[in-house]
């Protein structure tokens, strides 16, 4: 199941707060200069990379020089306002120096969820890609809000990664987090926890075992990682979740290497091992 990986050409890589900021609050260029080598040489050897990307409010504390993420609405949108502009200044050069060129797709839930707009968008995503264009995507946090009768707000950025990569047709959704895969238990609390290598299905027990909140600066956790793998498995899709610590681990994960946790279905499972 691995090695049929390396066939994938449409592919999206989730990266989040996390990965980009040190616990200190300061941006992680080192990773990020990584990253974009990374994605840049997948597109050279042909494939078709979708970058979704958390950390606006993370790099917009930084730059305002805040300790702490603000917890009112308008505070937080302020912040992604700055903070996504400095962010993809952060990506258009480092990739610009790989040479590749990034465009910004900023996405709200209505957005997807009224057909023409959606078509709209997969429209946008299809005509980057055929340009070589390497599309950079994150919720629109200055705009998105929670309302009974307009529901803009994607939640998390776990699960927009899986709903992009639905929208689109991606072959395969790299979660890159703060973790190696997905254990029985918090591995930083249990040195005897075990990492599964594959889910074949999202159950209540599985579920059960996700808990915990995200970083400081960011929003995600394990349950929305399952939530985002469920609907990869549901949508007949395979979604890899790895630590993003050292981005090059994405050419292992290419190449079938056993890194992080692969969730595919068993019927899908059993197709590609037959092929």
């Amino acid at each position: 199941m691995r090695t049929t990986l390396k066939n994938c050409q449409r592919i999206v890589i989730k990266v989040g707060t996390s990965t980009l900021m040190y616990p200190n609050g300061n941006v992680n260029l080192r990773t990020i200069e990584k990253l974009a080598m990374v994605l840049s040489d997948l597109c050279n050897e042909g494939k078709e990379v979708v970058l979704v990307s958390s950390g606006a409010i993370g790099v917009g504390c930084h730059k305002l020089q805040l300790a702490t993420r603000p917890t009112t609405i308008p505070e937080q949108q302020a912040i992604a306002a700055v903070g996504q502009s400095e962010l993809m200044h952060i990506y258009s050069k480092f990739f610009g120096e790989y040479g590749h060129t990034v465009g910004q797709v900023l996405l709200t839930r209505d957005v997807i969820d009224y057909p023409v707009s959606r078509k709209n968008v997969i429209n946008t995503f299809n005509k980057l890609l055929e340009n070589e264009i390497v599309p950079i995507v994150n919720e629109n946090d200055t705009v998105a809000i929670e309302e009974i009768e307009h529901l803009t707000k994607f939640g998390d950025n776990d699960r927009l990664s899986a709903i992009v990569a639905e929208v689109i047709q991606a072959d395969l959704l790299i979660m890159l987090s703060d973790i190696d895969g997905f254990y029985d238990s918090n591995p930083n609390e249990n040195p005897d926890s075990t990492m599964f290598t594959e889910v074949n299905q999202i159950t209540p027990e599985l579920l059960a075992l996700a808990g915990g909140k995200g970083s400081e600066f960011g929003t995600g956790g394990m349950l929305t990682k399952l939530n985002a793998a469920e609907r990869i498995l549901k949508n007949g899709g395979k979604m890899v979740l790895t630590n993003g610590n050292n981005p090059s681990t994405i050419f292992d994960i290419m190449n079938g290497d056993l890194i992080g946790t692969l969730f595919a279905t068993k019927n899908l499972v059993k197709e590609e091992n037959t092929r």
